[in-house]
C-alpha cells in the first residue's frame, strides 16, 4: 500500500498484516486498514458512520504476542504490530461466531436479499444447525412504514446506535438480560405505538432485515439503482432510488454533503406519491358545463370538471387564452393582464425557463413563487444589510459552533436531518438556545428554551442587542472594519433594556442577559431561523435584529458562525437564484438596473428596451389584483395558492374569477380544480435537473422512473408554450424528462444559459455538475472548489461593509380581543409537506398522520370544554374550520396550532393576508381566532 492511499493529514503507522507490510493512519482501526489493503474481514456490529462497539466478535483477528483475539473494528494498530486475520485460530473463531448468529437468525436471507450475515457466513464457510435455534419471536407489524422481525435480530446494536447517536431520537434500546435480551422500542412498546419518528435509520443500519420496510422491498434485489436528491425540504439529502418494474420499491440515503446517508420519514418512505392512481396522465380542458366554484375545490372526479385533450389541443388552448388576455388591454409591466406563479419544488432549469417565459412573452415582471410566503422578509433584510440574501454558512456548520440560537424554526419537524446535526453538536458540548413560543422537540436538547410571547420577536432580540452593546460585549475591531451605522444602532437600542422588554416578550431580564452574554462571548456562535421569524408583518425587522447580532459580535465569516435562514421547500434557494421573483432577474440582479436588463436582453436575443424597469407584483399582490380583475390570466406551475395563500377564500375567489388559468401539476390540486387548462407534469423522480439546497449547494437530481401516461416534464411544457406564444426557443428539452450528458441541447443547454447569466455559478458547467454531482456556490471558475462559508473578508456592497439597521417593536397586524381571544400559529408537520399535494398521496405518510388536528394546551382545552379527539370549531375574521383536538402541553396557553396541509380543514382559510411592508410577506404565523366546541346540525355539518 502506498502512503498516498491513506486518509489525508495522517502520519502513517507501519505494521504487518497477513505477512505484508502495510500502513495505517493514527486512530484508524485494524478493520479499516485491512479493507484498504484489500483484506476482507467478517464484521456485523461495525458500520461506517457508526461507533464500533466490538460486540459481535465476528471480526476478531490474531495479534502476535497477545493471549486473546482482538476485535478489529475497535482496535488500532501500533508500530511494528503483527496481525493475522485468517490464521486457523482467528478463522475458527469467526466461523463459530457466525454459526451462533445463524442459530439466532436463521431466515435473514428471506427478509433481506443482501443479508450481511448470510454474506459473511458464506465466505467463512459457516452453516446453520450446529447450535440450537432460539425460540421464535412474534413479528411486530404495528407500524405503517416498517416491520420488526426479531427472529432475524443478532443484537449487533447498529439500530440502537443509528437511532440514538446518529439521529438523536433515543427510541431504541436493549432490554432484559442474558439470553432474554432483545431490542425494544421505548418501554418495549410496539413500534407503531412508540415515539419512533420513522426516520428509518434503523432500517438502513440493520444487517439482516430484522427491521425492514413494511412493503417487503428488501426481500429481493432491485432491477436498477439511481442516485438523486430528496424532493421535500431544503436540506437536500442525497439518496438512492431502488427501482423495479418502473416503480420505486425503497429508498436509501447516501453520503451527500448535507446528509451523509441520513434521511427522514418523508425522504425514506414518502415516494409512493409518484405512483398514486390520482396522477394526472393526459391534458385536461374545462368542460363548458362546469363553471368554476371557489367554494368547492376539494378532490373530486376530474371528469365532472374537465375533458381529456391531446397535447397539441391543450397547448393551443392554453396559449390562445394568454394571447386574448394580452389583446384585451394595452397595459404592460406591473399593470399587465398576465402573471405567473412558478415552483420551488421543481428544478433550477424549470424555474429559469418559467421566469424567462413570463418576462419575455408577456412583457411583465409579475412572476413569483412560494419564497414570498416563507422567507421574503429574510431576503429583504439580508439584501439591505449584507448586499446578498444567501446563507452565510451551511447548516452542518453547527458541528463547529459553540453556541447556536435557533429561533422561529422547528427543524425536528421541518428539516429533520438538519435537526440530527444540531442534536449531535449538542452532545459534543454546543450550547443550544431554542427561542420559540412552543416547546418543540429540540427543547429537550437545549441549554435554554425561550418560550416568548408570540409576535414579540423584536422585543426579545432588541433586549439581547442592548445587553451586548451596553455591557461592552461587542467586537469593536470588526464593527470598525466591516460595518456601517453602529452609532445609530446603539442610540436606537437605549430604550430596549432586558428589564424594559421582559414584560413585553415574557422572558425574564436575567435570562435575556445570560443568553446575550453566552452568544457574544462564545468562540463561534451561529443563528438559525425559520418562518416563525419571517412570516410576520414585522418579519423584516426580525431578520434585521438577527443580522445585527451577528455583525456587532463579529460572529460571521468563519466556520461555526453566521446566519442561516432555513429554506423550506427543496428548491426555494434555487428558484430564487434563477430569478423567479418579481424584483430581480437571475442571481438577484435588480430589474431596475439597466445593465442587468441589457445583459438579459442580449442573452435572450431580445430587442433593447424589451424588459421593463418596474418591479412586478408579488404573490399576494397578484392574487389581490386578480380579485380586482386587473390580472386576467395566470400560468401556475407546481404551486397550490388555493391552499397556500393567506385568506384562502379570497385567493380561491380570485383564481376562479380569472378569464384564463393554466395549471401545470402532477395532481388535480385545489388550484388545478379552478383551471381552464390542466397540463400533466412529471414528478421529481421522473426527470433530470439541478436543484439548490439551503446550503447553496447545487446538486443533480436524476430520472429514475418513467412518467405515467402522457405526463410531460415541466421544462418541456414551458418550451412548448413559449413557441406557441411567438418565442423562438430551440433548447430541445426532452418531453420525458431525460437529459444528455453534454450541454448541446435540452436541460444541459438551459443550465449553460443560466450560468452565463449568473456569476455565482459561472464556474459550474453542466459537465462538471454531471461529474461531481454537488458543488456549493459561489464558484467562479472550473477550478474553484466552491465556498461553503462566505463574507470572510467583506460584503458584496458598494462600500464592502454591512449596514446595521435598527428595528422598532410593533404589534402584529391583528391581536386577540373579546371576539377572537386566542392566537393561531400555523406551520408544517413531520409527515406532511407544504399543502399536502404530494405527501397526502403517500400511503405511509398519510397513514401516520391521516387527518387535521388543532393542538391546544391541556389547560386551554379544559377551559374551552374540549377533550382530546373532540371536534373544535376554529374561527377567524376570514373563515372557519372544524377539526379534532390534540392535547399538547408544549403549546403556550390560549394558543392554537394548525398544520396547513389538510384541504378538509385548511388553516389558510383563517390566516391574515396583512403584508410586511418591505418583504411583502403575509403574516401567516399570527392571527386572532376563537376556539370552541363544534356544534353539529342534523345534517352532521359543523357550524
Amino acid at each position: 500500500m502506498k502512503t498516498n492511499d491513506l486518509p489525508e493529514h495522517s502520519a502513517p503507522i507501519a505494521f504487518t498484516l497477513n505477512g505484508r507490510a502495510v500502513e495505517a493512519a493514527p486512530g484508524e482501526t485494524l478493520l479499516k486498514a485491512a479493507q484498504r489493503a484489500g483484506v476482507a474481514v467478517p464484521h456485523l456490529c461495525h458500520q461506517d458512520g457508526l461507533r464500533s462497539p466490538g460486540n459481535c466478535r465476528a471480526c476478531v483477528v490474531e495479534i502476535a504476542g497477545e493471549r486473546v483475539l482482538a476485535p478489529s473494528c475497535c482496535r488500532s494498530p501500533t508500530p511494528g504490530m503483527v496481525v493475522t486475520t485468517d490464521s486457523p485460530r482467528a478463522a475458527a473463531a469467526q466461523k463459530t461466531v457466525l454459526e451462533l448468529l445463524l442459530s439466532d437468525a436463521p431466515d435473514t436471507a428471506a427478509l433481506k436479499h443482501d443479508s450481511e450475515l448470510v454474506h459473511w457466513a458464506g465466505i467463512a464457510g459457516a452453516r446453520a444447525g450446529r447450535f440450537p435455534a432460539r425460540p421464535a419471536a412474534e413479528r411486530d407489524l404495528s407500524h405503517p412504514a416498517m416491520s420488526v422481525n426479531l427472529d432475524a435480530c443478532i443484537q449487533c446494536t447498529r439500530c440502537i446506535r443509528a437511532c440514538r447517536e446518529t439521529q438523536g431520537n433515543d427510541v431504541l434500546g436493549l432490554a432484559f438480560r442474558g439470553g432474554h435480551a432483545q431490542i425494544v422500542f421505548d418501554q418495549n412498546d410496539p413500534m407503531g405505538a412508540s415515539t419512533c419518528v420513522a426516520c428509518g435509520e434503523c432500517v438502513q443500519a440493520c444487517p439482516t432485515g430484522a427491521i425492514a420496510p413494511a412493503n417487503g422491498a428488501y426481500a429481493q434485489a432491485s432491477q436498477k439503482q439511481v442516485d438523486s436528491v430528496c424532493p421535500f425540504c431544503g436540506v437536500g439529502c442525497q439518496l438512492t432510488y431502488h427501482v423495479s418494474d418502473e416503480k420505486i420499491e425503497h429508498v436509501e440515503g447516501i453520503a451527500g454533503p448535507a446528509n451523509e446517508g441520513r434521511l427522514c420519514v418523508k425522504g425514506r418512505f414518502g415516494f409512493d406519491y409518484a405512483h398514486s392512481p390520482e396522477r394526472l396522465t393526459r391534458p385536461l380542458i374545462r368542460r363548458a358545463d362546469a363553471p368554476k366554484d371557489p367554494q368547492s375545490v376539494m378532490r373530486r372526479d376530474w371528469k365532472t370538471l374537465f375533458r381529456e385533450a391531446s397535447w397539441d389541443e391543450a397547448l393551443d388552448v392554453a396559449a390562445n387564452g394568454f394571447k386574448q388576455a394580452m389583446a384585451s388591454t394595452t397595459a404592460r409591466g406591473r399593470q399587465g393582464p398576465v402573471a405567473g406563479f412558478g415552483s420551488a419544488k421543481g428544478t433550477n432549469e424549470e424555474a429559469y425557463l418559467f421566469q424567462k417565459l413570463i418576462r419575455t412573452a408577456f412583457a411583465t415582471h409579475n412572476v413569483d413563487h412560494c419564497t414570498r410566503l416563507c422567507h421574503a422578509s429574510s431576503v429583504a433584510a439580508l439584501m439591505e444589510g449584507l448586499g446578498s440574501a444567501v446563507v452565510t454558512n451551511p447548516l452542518r456548520d453547527v458541528e463547529h459552533a459553540d453556541f447556536v440560537l435557533l429561533i422561529g424554526a422547528n427543524p425536528a419537524q421541518n428539516h429533520p436531518v438538519g435537526a440530527t446535526w444540531i442534536k449531535n453538536a449538542v452532545k459534543r458540548g454546543m450550547k443550544l438556545v431554542l427561542a420559540d413560543p412552543r416547546r418543540t422537540e429540540l427543547a429537550r436538547h437545549s441549554w435554554k428554551h425561550l418560550g416568548f410571547k408570540a409576535g414579540t420577536d423584536v422585543a426579545l432580540l432588541n433586549a439581547l442587542l442592548h445587553t451586548i452593546v451596553f455591557e461592552g460585549l461587542t467586537d469593536p475591531a470588526y464593527i470598525e472594519a466591516h460595518t456601517l451605522d453602529f452609532a445609530q444602532l446603539k442610540a436606537h437600542l437605549v430604550d430596549f433594556s432586558p428589564e424594559a422588554m421582559a414584560p413585553v416578550c415574557g422572558i425574564d431580564a436575567a435570562t435575556l442577559r445570560e443568553v446575550a452574554r453566552a452568544y457574544a462571548t462564545a468562540k463561534n456562535s451561529m443563528i438559525l431561523w425559520g418562518m416563525g421569524i419571517s412570516q410576520h408583518t414585522h418579519g423584516t425587522d426580525n431578520a434585521r435584529c438577527l443580522i445585527a447580532l451577528s455583525l456587532i459580535t463579529g460572529q460571521i465569516g468563519r466556520p461555526g458562525t453566521g446566519l442561516h435562514p432555513l429554506r423550506g421547500q427543496n428548491n426555494v434557494q434555487g428558484a430564487s437564484d434563477a430569478g423567479l421573483i418579481p424584483m430581480v432577474l437571475p442571481d438577484y440582479q435588480k430589474v431596475s438596473d439597466v445593465h442587468a436588463r441589457e445583459k438579459a436582453e442580449h442573452l435572450w436575443n431580445l430587442p433593447p428596451g424589451t424588459l421593463g424597469s418596474e418591479v412586478g407584483l408579488t404573490v399576494v399582490e397578484i392574487i389581490d389584483a386578480a380579485h380586482r380583475r386587473e390580472i386576467r390570466a395566470m400560468l401556475i406551475q407546481g404551486e397550490n395558492p388555493a391552499m397556500s395563500d393567506p385568506d384562502a377564500t379570497h385567493a380561491r375567489e380570485a383564481l376562479a374569477g380569472l378569464d384564463h388559468l393554466v395549471v401545470q401539476d402532477i395532481f388535480l390540486t385545489e388550484t388545478a380544480s379552478l383551471a381552464d387548462v390542466v397540463l400533466p407534469a412529471t414528478a421529481w423522480p421522473e426527470k433530470t435537473g439541478s436543484v439548490t439546497n439551503t446550503d447553496r449547494c447545487v446538486q443533480l437530481g436524476r430520472k429514475a422512473v418513467r412518467a405515467p401516461g402522457e405526463a410531460r416534464a415541466d421544462a418541456w411544457i414551458t418550451e412548448q408554450l413559449a413557441r406557441r406564444l411567438g418565442l423562438d426557443w430551440t433548447y430541445g428539452v426532452a418531453a420525458d424528462g431525460t437529459a444528455t450528458e453534454d450541454a448541446h441541447g435540452g436541460i444541459g443547454a438551459v443550465f449553460e444559459e443560466m450560468r452565463a447569466m449568473m456569476p455565482s455559478i459561472a464556474g459550474l458547467s453542466w459537465a462538471r455538475l454531471q461529474r461531481e454531482g454537488a458543488v456549493t456556490y459561489p464558484v467562479s471558475s472550473e477550478s474553484d472548489p466552491g465556498h461553503p462559508v462566505v463574507f470572510t473578508d467583506g460584503f458584496p456592497t458598494i462600500s464592502g461593509r454591512a449596514t446595521l439597521v435598527g428595528a422598532h417593536v410593533t404589534p402584529p397586524a391583528e391581536v386577540p380581543d373579546a371576539t377572537f381571544p386566542m392566537v393561531l400559529i400555523t406551520g408544517r408537520q413531520l409527515e406532511h409537506w407544504h399543502t399536502g399535494s404530494m405527501t397526502r398521496r403517500s400511503g405511509v405518510l398519510d397513514a401516520l398522520e391521516p387527518g387535521p388536528v388543532v393542538s391546544l394546551h391541556t389547560t386551554t382545552a379544559q377551559r374551552l370544554g374540549l377533550q382530546a379527539g373532540a371536534v373544535a370549531q376554529v374561527r377567524s375574521r376570514r373563515g372557519t374550520v372544524a377539526l379534532p383536538v390534540r392535547l399538547d402541553d408544549a403549546m403556550p396557553l390560549d394558543t392554537a396550532f394548525i398544520p396547513f396541509a389538510y384541504a378538509e380543514a385548511a388553516a389558510n382559510l383563517l390566516t391574515n393576508p396583512a403584508l410586511d411592508p418591505v418583504g411583502k410577506i403575509a403574516e401567516l404565523k399570527y392571527c386572532a381566532v376563537d376556539v370552541r366546541p363544534a356544534v353539529f346540525t342534523q345534517e352532521s355539518a359543523p357550524v
